[in-house]
């Protein structure tokens, strides 16, 4: 018999580390239960092993064109975030400094995005834009809740006016906090909710108006101020004074630095509040989001809570209780690493990116663009009509998909439902030589489709859209 073979498992134990393979450790499990507790503990090494290699079989984040969500920052980004990963953004007592640096951080964003006053403004972190998004919806209900009551006038349904491509967190808020959704259908002739027949959705339950400043579906900018000045004509006519809440997820980190002549924020003063998702164009990891409102007196003092924790007494408005304080800091990092300068520089490549590659896609000859990136660095597409019989863009999404690249195709909001677009979010990270090769596997998987007799099937996959 040949002696290698003949070793028992103590003298594996015994063994150098650098000759003891990581999974056939004396003792440890091979596989573990999917679905209930281990009977008994394993080594960190062997678990993180095991962790790390399941986590190994998801996509490469960075070919993600599907997610607005960041998705890199540097080294020293890492550093901290390792270092304050245990700090709880609810215990303001104990971690009073990064309390501090989130007031510094909406202060910013207020001055960033034109409040007459930033000192007098007031905002507050969250997970993310969609908590962000629905503190604006409460603070505009309950506004107009006790205006109502003041006036001794009932309080029945309210209603929230916003475009039918609206990102579906406003969805939730109305179903979640009672109120109706009033949805302006996009058409060909207004593919954005634009102030066209305004009129006709508002009323005296009206509690406000949402523009989005990047729709989720094609990366364009609804024209606040052409809504603002349609709301001034209703209010001049019928009284009614509507405002208005900014859903700047993804434009409220771009239009300042892109766009800076754009009047979308708080230069109309209409606009009583919009909320930002930092972990998007705002580069920071998730989950954080902002929301900012033009001074005190239009977040109620209702809604604030007064709570007493771990020895402090603290104001509170979230829907969140407990949270993670290490994005804040992340945040901060960000906007004192970068600088303005900094931030226009990271986007202007972004849309430089975005732009080279909607020219290269709109140019050949299977596709028509339906925005080019010029907003936010997104853009969407669709086939040309009669241009391709046996394929679709869930086709080509699939073949993408193989070749490690996520691009979601998905059909466009009601009244236009039947058309499919495809659409691609640049980040931070999406290099131009990477588009190289994104278009060089785009144009491939387009030849091989072509190469195709008869229809493709459709593919068993998700669209993979992702608001």
């Amino acid at each position: 018999m040949d002696h290698h073979l003949d070793v028992d498992r103590k003298d594996v134990a015994d063994l150098p580390v650098n000759a003891n393979p990581l999974f056939t450790r004396p003792g440890e499990a091979t596989e573990f239960p999917r679905f209930s507790l281990p009977a008994t503990s394993s080594l960190p090494e062997t678990v993180y092993q095991i962790v790390h290699d399941e986590a190994m079989l998801d996509g490469n984040a960075r070919q993600n064109l599907a997610t607005f969500v960041g998705t890199w920052m540097d080294e020293h980004a890492n550093r901290l975030y390792v270092e304050s990963a245990d700090k709880n953004m609810i215990d303001k007592d104990e971690y009073p400094q990064t309390a501090a640096i989130e007031t510094r951080c909406w202060t910013m964003l207020a001055d960033l995005w034109n409040a007459p006053d930033p000192t007098r403004a007031v905002g507050t972190s969250t997970i993310g834009s969609s908590e962000a998004a629905m503190l604006g919806g409460l603070a505009l209900k309950r506004r107009w809740v006790e205006r109502r009551k003041a006036e001794g006038k009932p309080v029945g349904t309210p209603n929230l006016i916003m475009s039918s491509a609206v990102q579906v967190c406003w969805e939730k808020f109305c179903n979640y906090f009672d109120i109706e959704a009033r949805y302006v259908p996009i058409t060909e002739e207004h593919p954005l909710l634009d102030g066209h027949d305004l009129a006709s959705y508002v009323d005296e339950n009206t509690i406000g108006v949402v523009p989005i400043m990047g729709v989720t579906y094609t990366g364009a900018y609804e024209p606040v101020e052409k809504i603002a000045a349609a709301l001034d004509e209703i209010q001049a006519s019928t009284g009614l004074d509507i405002p208005i809440h900014v859903d700047a997820a993804s434009g409220g980190a771009v239009a300042p630095f892109l766009q800076p002549d754009l009047v979308w924020d708080f230069r109309l003063e209409r606009v009583a509040s919009i909320n930002m998702s930092g972990h998007k164009y705002g580069l920071v990891y998730p989950g954080i989001g902002w929301v900012v409102w033009r001074e005190e007196s239009l977040l109620p003092e209702s809604l604030v809570f007064r709570v007493s924790y771990l020895g402090g007494n603290m104001p509170t408005f979230a829907l969140n209780f407990s949270r993670p304080g290490a994005q804040v800091l992340l945040q901060y990092y960000q906007f004192l690493r970068l600088g303005f300068d900094g931030y226009r520089a990271v986007q202007q490549n972004c849309q430089d990116v975005a732009l080279y590659l909607s020219s290269a896609i709109g140019a050949m000859e299977h596709f028509e663009l339906r925005s080019d990136g010029s907003d936010i660095p997104v853009f969407a597409w669709q086939l040309a009509p009669g241009r391709s019989t046996n394929w679709t863009l869930n086709n080509l999404s699939s073949q993408l998909r193989e070749k490690g690249w996520l691009v979601p195709a998905y059909p466009l909001p009601d009244n236009l439902a039947d058309q499919w677009v495809q659409r691609i979010v640049v980040r931070n990270g999406l290099s131009r030589d990477l588009a190289d090769v994104l278009m060089r596997d785009i144009r491939v998987s387009v030849d091989y489709l072509d190469s195709l007799d008869g229809p493709m099937p459709a593919p068993h996959t998700t669209t993979g859209f992702h608001h």
